[in-house]
């Protein structure tokens, strides 16, 4: 089972910005954290560009934690990815019964 805080400003005050650097260029990206989930006890963060509110396009990495220090990093594994990137597919994409 999944839990999800897809509204994470009800747990923040401001969605918390994460200072990414990209392995290949070395370039510094902020990004904000657009929702978070728990899937076979391990933690996900999706996170959009700062300022960017309109994108659909949002990051998907693995948070693993290194006493207080969060590490977020990419997901090698292209089943673990997948199922990842469905579950929250579903969560930001999926239609919405008005009628039930």
């Amino acid at each position: 089972m999944a839990d999800i805080e897809k509204n994470v400003n009800e747990e923040f005050e401001e969605a918390p910005v994460f200072t990414l650097t990209d392995e290949e260029t070395g370039e510094e990206m902020d990004f904000e954290l657009l929702a978070k989930a728990e899937l076979d006890e391990k933690l996900y963060f999706a996170l959009v560009p700062a300022g960017d509110e309109e994108s659909e396009e949002y990051v998907i990495l693995r948070v693993t934690e290194d006493g207080e220090d969060l590490i977020l990093e990419s997901i090698e594994d292209d089943d673990e990815f997948d199922k990842v990137e469905e579950y929250f597919n579903d969560l930001f994409f999926s239609e919405v019964d008005y009628d039930a």
